[in-house]
């Protein structure tokens, strides 16, 4: 049978993308495995699904600077060691490499074997370790049409958009009411502060509960050890540290979504056609992709966007009011926004080299 080895890793917006195209595949009776690192949150997930996985030595590429900086090369030869031997025993027809630190030991191994390698993009501006691994890839798969101008290899780009879990297309809204005992009268606002939460979007939101709470039930997530005890009973107020399969069900209900702008999340956003207003990652706290991604749907009207260092009660409520002032424009503007279904994308032109 033939295979395709996934890798990617670091966080889990490079490792669900994968899960997304996965599980496309098994529906195809394609068999897959995964490399990832030992200590990255890949491990977990993907073993969570039944998926074959192994481990390899993996370092980080540091623009600043720090002693590990001296040890990680060997860390990296290791690695790439490691998934040369591992590869070349279970000769993949192809690997696919989603991001973070561990690709990029699997794709030079691929290289060296000849094995074809294609890899994704999530973000408008490339992360290093992707562009590490563009020279190495076949293909080159990215979200946005403008990210190509980022990209000097033109010939390998292919727009596929990003890989989106099928499930998202599923989602129960009624289940989602009674699993959280909501007011079906009232709209749902849905407060996403990423994978490990936000302290002043959970702030902000706190604040602002008493005047949501009179027109909308609201759903938030708020990040692993972010819970508010003393809120947990209010009244169609959900307050909860991380979803799995019920988000699904929870994004059906969902009328408004107020969320960072990680690619991934915004790009599920569009693809389902929800309102929602985006609080990206302020430069303090990462490289600014989140600022990027923001921006480029903020220019063709499709996200309202509050910058992270601007965000007060009062603009968060003034924001979520233009929204529903706007809401006819809003959601036309939405409906006719066309983008492609990455996670069928990318297992086509997976599948080209089966």
């Amino acid at each position: 049978m033939k295979k395709i080895c996934f890798t990617g890793g670091g966080s889990s917006g490079h490792v669900t993308p994968n899960l997304a195209i996965i599980k496309q595949l098994q529906e195809k009776n394609i068999e897959v495995f995964y490399i990832g690192s030992y200590k990255g949150i890949e491990k977990e997930l993907v073993e969570k699904e039944k998926i074959l996985f192994f481990a390899i030595s993996s370092g980080k590429l540091r623009r600043y600077f720090s002693w590990e900086n001296f040890i990680d090369p060997f860390k990296i030869l290791k690695g790439v060691i490691q998934a040369y031997f591992k590869l070349n025993k279970l000769k993949p027809s192809v690997v696919f490499s989603k991001g973070g630190f561990v690709t990029f030991p699997v794709a030079l191994a691929a290289k060296v074997l000849k094995i074809p390698v294609v890899v994704h993009e999530s973000d408008f501006i490339p992360g290093l370790a992707n562009k590490l691994v563009f020279p190495l890839a076949d293909k080159i798969c990215v979200t946005f049409d403008a990210t190509g101008k980022n990209i000097k290899y033109k010939n390998k780009i292919i727009v596929t958009g990003s890989p989106i879990r099928k499930d998202f297309f599923s989602g129960d809204k009624e289940k989602a009411l009674k699993l959280f005992n909501l007011d079906s009268s009232k709209r749902t606002i849905l407060v996403i502060g990423g994978g490990l939460g936000s302290t002043i979007i959970n702030q902000v939101v706190t604040e602002i509960l008493p005047q949501l709470l009179t027109s909308f039930n609201v759903i938030h997530l708020t990040g692993k050890g972010k819970l508010t005890e003393t809120l947990i009973k209010e009244k169609n107020y959900v307050q909860i540290e991380y979803m799995h399969e019920e988000l699904f069900d929870v994004m059906a209900l969902a009328d408004l979504v107020i969320s960072r702008a990680g690619s991934n999340s915004l790009y599920e956003l569009i693809l389902l056609k929800k309102k929602h207003i985006l609080i990206p990652l302020s430069k303090k706290a990462s490289r600014g992709d989140q600022i990027d991604n923001a921006k480029f749907f903020e220019a063709k009207n499709l996200s309202y966007v509050i910058q992270e260092e601007a965000l007060k009660k009062e603009l968060l409520l003034k924001t979520i009011d233009t929204v529903y002032q706007q809401q006819i424009e809003y959601e036309q503007r939405l409906a006719n926004y066309h983008c492609p279904n990455g996670t069928e994308e990318i297992a086509k032109i997976l599948q080209v080299y089966l």
